[in-house]
């Protein structure tokens, strides 16, 4: 029997996605978040929906068994309802798990709840969950003697979301609109009884499909979205009618496909019809996004285990390939001073006051022993002449 989940993070993936897979599944969802604004929409209003959008048309889902705590204002409150619940997720963006590790460190401690606790960060990022546990369990937030005993209390379960959430319409209030095709896929193994949560695919060994997401998904995605803005295009949309960009994001994740497949013993057929599916998905003109949006964030995207790097420095220690990929690379770089995205104005400042080589190290994570090095140096070389 389920009960209660809470989800960090009322953005449009949390509400769309997450949390509607756990609405359906039964849960009573409480979102927690920070922004005062969203926190008093959420519970001034009593529903929203979600329009799954596909080429065979759409589907609305009306989503109502929901309430929502500012933890900012309310952090006993959020404490007290996690250490209650079957389930903790987010979707709050990679750097910001750090802040939320606190309250779910306290709840943790104070959850007296024979089964523990599942914890499932749904992050675009390569175990992000870890990432999550290692803020938990830091010496700031618990004790050595509770971390020692944790498995008692809570489970930390890696995740892969795969469901593409383009710009809302204006006025849309908490309504989402989403593409109807999605993956989510969450490591069974720290479980003895995994929770139930619809549309969730279980499996023992999650890194195949983790890399396989970033690399084709993300890697196409941000490889249209940083040409797209280079060449002006506007929207995703007209980026992949461009035939230019078309060939380029084809090229690009052709050369991830090659990582895919070498490491993880997906065959090519498979890896193939996926990345055939992806580019139809992100080319999808009732999925329109700007380009400016899909591409914020370009510091996150360049570091090491992220959709550009992280492949080409796997793909050039296997002697592989990677002008596609350090094209992509050199786009990102380009993304600067872009309204509304700060790490786009830092990437400027980094740019304009650091050599190459230290922005290499700085940015991407890379180092002179690293095969990808030298390249990278060249691109950012070419991005400041």
């Amino acid at each position: 029997m389920v009960t209660k989940a809470i989800h960090f993070g009322g953005g449009n993936i949390g509400r769309g996605f997450v949390a509607e897979k756990l609405s359906l599944t039964g849960y009573e969802v409480i979102f927690v978040d920070v922004v005062d604004s969203l926190i008093e929409q959420l519970q001034n209003t009593k529903s929203y929906t979600v329009t799954e959008i596909g080429t065979e048309g759409t589907k609305e889902n009306t989503i109502t068994n929901y309430r929502a705590i500012n933890s900012k204002t309310h952090e006993a409150d959020v404490v007290k309802e996690i250490s209650e619940a079957d389930v903790v997720t987010c979707a709050v963006g990679p750097n910001i798990l750090k802040f939320i590790a606190p309250v779910i460190a306290k709840a943790i401690d104070a959850r007296t709840l024979s089964t523990p606790l599942a914890v499932i960060a749904c992050e675009n990022a390569i175990g992000a969950t870890d990432t999550l546990a290692g803020f938990i369990k830091d010496s700031k937030n618990m004790s050595a003697e509770n971390v020692s005993s944790i498995d008692k209390r809570a489970r930390f379960a890696n995740s892969a979301i795969d469901r593409i959430v383009p710009g809302q319409d204006p006025g849309a209030g908490l309504n989402v609109k989403i593409e109807s095709y999605f993956e989510w896929v969450v490591d069974s193994s720290p479980f003895d009884k995994h929770p139930e949560i619809s549309g969730v695919k279980w499996v023992d060994d999650l890194t195949p499909y983790i890399e396989r997401k970033l690399y084709t998904v993300n890697t196409s995605h941000a490889a249209a979205a940083y040409y797209g803005h280079n060449r002006g295009t506007g929207t995703i949309h007209a980026a992949m009618e461009n035939k230019e960009i078309h060939d380029i994001v084809r090229e690009a994740v052709g050369e991830t496909a090659t990582l895919i497949v070498k490491k993880h013993g997906i065959s090519q057929t498979d890896q193939t019809d996926y990345v055939e599916k992806i580019i139809k998905r992100i080319s999808n003109p009732h999925l329109e996004d700007v380009v400016e949006r899909v591409g914020r964030a370009p510091l996150r995207k360049l570091s090491v285990k992220e959709r550009f790097v992280g492949p080409a420095k796997a793909l050039s220690e296997m002697g592989e390939s990677v002008s596609a990929l350090l094209g992509c690379i050199e786009m990102a770089f380009r993304f600067t001073d872009v309204e509304g995205d700060d790490e786009s104005k830092e990437l400027s400042k980094i740019l304009k006051e650091n050599d190459a080589k230290a922005i290499v190290e700085k940015v991407c994570g890379l180092t002179s022993s690293d095969k990808l090095y030298p390249e990278v140096v060249k691109v950012v070389e070419k991005v400041k002449a």
